[in-house]
């Protein structure tokens, strides 16, 4: 059933049975972070505030520009796997890692969040040779940052990569946009969307990035047909999925899937559309935005984690924007403060 088709209730089943909220596919990356500017974005090739998939030569390249990286276990729905479990959540993760220092590393770090992450080792010899996935993201003085992803061990994912066990435990299954570059991790997606409606979960779908979301329109317009329900995505991914030329006619368009579809707004909140029509919400107050890096994904912790705990989608709204508020006030993906604490204070959460 599409979450929007009941009265604005929690999109979850609270009977499914489920002992994780939530179980995230995506792309195992290390993340290399430095701050740089404008000058050096033209000098590698890359576009601003874009996601550009590169190789591992240029991705070596880059890393050889930094003055002084900074280096951490992310991927975008992993990054949301982490901030529901700092708030409390239970998550897990399904990625492929190369079986070298980097990848278990990455699990380790992973895990040490408390993460639940099944690895998928050895399933070719071809992911061990990629090695385990890089993204590099150069952070602009204005907090805008732009990545060039060496997917490498991640882009093996398949089908033989998801456990049905593991992925039936869970109330909502997140499936990430930048893997729908890689052809046999598609398949493997709708496995897990399938896996999930079975066992009477919810699949949610993170659009990414708009350059993802144009490389991507149709199959991504096919997918949520049939096999979403919960669709994430900024006001460009949004309207660029819907193929129209305004805010208002993207709302309109998604209105009519069904589903419960979030449009996030930066500075200006985001848009839930519920049962009862589109309804704003507010932006959590920032000192200073720093980086943007993760933004959108700490916001779906937020959301995923409201959802699956009793709140309805406005709330949970709410306390998406209060996660990407704490993860732009400082660089890197992951968070520096207390989420469950900050939940706390706008009175959302239970300390």
């Amino acid at each position: 059933m599409h979450a929007n088709e009941a009265d604005e209730t929690p999109v979850i089943d609270e009977e499914t049975g489920s002992d994780l909220d939530l179980v995230a596919i995506g792309s195992p990356l290390l993340d290399v972070l430095e701050t740089t500017d404008d000058e050096l974005l033209e000098q590698v090739g890359l576009v601003k505030g874009s996601m550009t998939l590169i190789d591992l030569d240029w991705a070596q390249a880059l890393q050889g520009l930094m003055r002084a990286p900074r280096f951490v276990s992310g991927g975008s729905v992993a990054n949301t796997a982490v901030g529901l479990a700092e708030l409390g959540g239970r998550a897990g993760y399904v990625g492929a890692v190369a079986d070298d220092e980097v990848g278990h590393t990455y699990v380790e770090n992973l895990r040490h969040a408390g993460v639940a992450f099944e690895p998928v080792y050895g399933l070719s010899s071809e992911a061990d040779a990629l090695g385990t996935g890089r993204c590099m993201v150069l952070i602009s003085h204005d907090a805008e940052r732009t990545m060039g992803t060496y997917l490498g061990a991640a882009s093996t994912l398949s089908v033989a990569g998801v456990s049905t066990a593991f992925v039936e435990r869970a109330s909502v299954v997140l499936l990430e946009g930048y893997l729908w570059d890689v052809p046999v991790a598609k398949e493997a997606m709708r496995h897990a969307a399938a896996i999930a409606h079975e066992a009477d979960g919810s699949v949610a779908l993170s659009l990414s990035d708009p350059f993802c979301v144009a490389r991507h329109q149709r199959e991504f317009l096919d997918l949520i047909v049939d096999d979403i329900d919960i669709l994430l995505g900024n006001e460009e991914e949004i309207t660029m999925l819907f193929g129209v030329a305004s805010r208002t006619a993207a709302l309109e368009a998604a209105e009519e899937t069904g589903l419960l579809v979030v449009m996030t707004r930066g500075a200006a909140g985001c848009i839930v559309l519920t049962a009862h029509g589109p309804q704003e919400v507010a932006a959590a107050p920032v000192d200073q935005v720093i980086d943007t890096t993760g933004a959108g994904d700490l916001f779906a912790a937020g959301m995923l984690y409201g959802l699956t705990h009793g709140m309805d989608p406005v709330q949970s709204a709410r306390l998406g924007g209060i996660c990407a508020a704490e993860i732009i006030s400082h660089t890197g993906a992951r968070p520096e403060s207390d989420l469950r604490a900050l939940a706390a204070a706008a009175g959302l959460l239970v300390p």
